[in-house]
């Protein structure tokens, strides 16, 4: 009997896996619960395996059915098939089954293996759920698997990317502690994420000894990241003094490496120091890209050398076709910002007629050129043309309409283009609030300006100090003092502080209705 029921196991455990092996899952679960009913035992194995499959073919309902059914039994998953399981649940974030499989695993003295468990840390850190991220690795030690290289940097990264800036640092010296050797992949991590939080001071004093001591290649991104970090925080010295050390230990700077310090050295107006780095570039047998002539056409603007920037456009970017819309962009918006539309519009006909296509920001320079030189009529046209474009407004485009609207005195067209544009899902910031509330506590509507000063509020928008000071003001001049007080009282609330001009002359207005009663 024992002998018949084993060989029928062994046929059951066959058909699945042919079933398997040739992708038709759906037999092969129909074999399982035929073996499952019938008199043949199904062992722990047999639900390891099937669960294995489930999870492999991303069948999580059915496994976690299976999974129960199994556990009702007394059967258990084995630390590989459970890791297998929450893997496989990280690709779909169903974070509900896998806190339910942690624990069983607690009471069956289960553990992750670290391949599982480094994909479990990671998900917790994209999900910015870090804290989580820190007890799970604690608790993982604690239970005696042994953390890696990729363990750690996971954790820095998610730290670093959360703000928790000591933390990574901790983490990073606990890994050091622990006896490993960082990689490139846990320097890059450090390095990165601390440079990208402003912490290049640090980065830099935890990395050098890495560095001098070859302990960890040092590829050109981490290099980039100190230089980068460096010039932000007006440290060129010390960001020349990184690029002078890459070279000698034999990472070249790149294109990255110099677009960096061409950032900086066109937005300090060091024309003459980017200039030459253009030069090294190419000594070098580097080509400047498109984003190296941008910077150097950028500050040429910013210093107001509208004709250099306009031959270095022709001679030089449009010749080598490293020429497009964020150049012209650039040059317009110069052009318009220094009263010299007419040269603006003119750019915009010969980007036009070279088939480089104008986007939304193309539109929005000239329009608030336009419309702030009051010629509407052409701020029209171009509005109609952008629409024949297929291109949409964005919410900086309708602020600069609606703002010229407000000041212009014309607020029911500013209120209509408002409308139109919340119609459109296009949501307000603080800045398109206050341009729109200033029009209307000018033009004497307190009522509507409080309206949308609690439908910010509501869609989740914070009033700034300049929202109180304007609602404020309006409801002043209305004469609602005791709302005044309440929305002032609201402000100190959230830490702003009203302007003593408006607070002396809410307090005079309500001494003046004391007095008057």
């Amino acid at each position: 009997m024992c002998r018949r029921l084993g060989a029928t196991r062994l046929i059951y455990r066959a058909r699945i896996s042919n079933y398997v092996k040739a992708g038709l899952i759906d037999q092969a679960i129909q074999v399982f619960d035929q073996m499952s009913r019938s008199d043949c035992r199904v062992f722990s194995i047999d639900y390891n395996r099937f669960i294995g499959v489930l999870v492999r073919q991303t069948r999580f309902e059915l496994a976690e059915s299976y999974y129960y059914q199994m556990t009702l039994r007394g059967f258990s998953l084995t630390s590989f098939t459970y890791s297998r399981f929450v893997s496989g649940l990280c690709r779909v974030k169903n974070f509900a089954l896998i806190d339910k499989l942690l624990p069983d695993m607690d009471k069956v003295g289960c553990m992750l293996d670290i391949w599982a468990g480094n994909i479990y840390l990671n998900l917790l850190c994209d999900e910015n759920r870090v804290e989580l991220a820190v007890e799970v690795l604690d608790r993982m030690v604690e239970l005696g698997s042994e953390p890696d290289v990729v363990t750690y940097t996971i954790l820095i990264d998610g730290l670093c990317k959360a703000g928790r800036f000591d933390a990574a640092v901790g983490m990073w010296h606990r890994m050091i502690g622990q006896g490993f050797v960082p990689d490139k992949i846990a320097c890059t991590a450090l390095v990165v994420g601390l440079c990208v939080g402003g912490k290049v001071d640090l980065a830099y004093d935890l990395i050098i000894d890495v560095m001098k001591g070859g302990q960890a290649e040092i590829t050109r991104l981490i290099y980039n990241a100190l230089i980068s970090g460096f010039c932000k925080s007006g440290k060129i010295d010390k960001a020349l003094a990184i690029k002078s050390f890459m070279g000698r230990n034999g990472c070249n700077p790149d294109v990255v490496t110099y677009n960096i310090l061409l950032n900086y050295c066109c937005g300090k107006l060091m024309l003459e120091e980017g200039e030459k780095l253009m030069k090294r570039m190419e000594r070098d047998g580097l080509q400047p890209d498109i984003y190296s002539y941008n910077e150097l056409l950028k500050g040429l603007c910013k210093a107001k050398q509208f004709d250099r920037a306009y031959r270095l456009m022709m001679n030089e970017m449009q010749v080598k076709g490293l020429c497009d819309v964020v150049s012209y962009n650039t040059l317009m918006t110069a052009f318009s910002e220094d009263r010299h539309t007419g040269r603006a519009y003119k750019l915009f006909e010969e980007m036009c007629q070279k088939g480089i296509a104008p986007n939304v920001v193309t539109f929005t320079i000239l329009i608030n050129a336009f419309l702030r030189d009051g010629n509407s009529v052409i701020a029209k046209e171009l509005l109609d043309q952008m629409s024949g474009m297929n291109i949409l407004p964005d919410r900086i485009l309708y602020t600069t309409i609606i703002d010229h609207f407000c000041k212009s005195g014309e607020v029911t067209i500013a209120e209509n283009i408002f409308n139109d544009m919340v119609e459109k899902r296009i949501w307000p910031d603080v800045v398109l609030y206050n341009a729109i509330i200033n029009g209307l506590c000018k033009s004497s509507k307190v009522k509507e300006a409080m309206h949308l000063y609690e439908q910010m509020q509501a869609r989740g928008c914070h009033a700034d100090e300049v929202t109180y000071k304007l609602i404020i003001s309006g409801l002043i001049r209305e004469k609602k003092l005791s709302v005044a007080c309440k929305v002032w009282d609201e402000m100190m609330e959230k830490g702003f502080t009203l302007d003593s001009s408006i607070s002396e002359m809410l307090i005079s207005a309500i001494h003046s209705v004391d007095s008057a009663g």
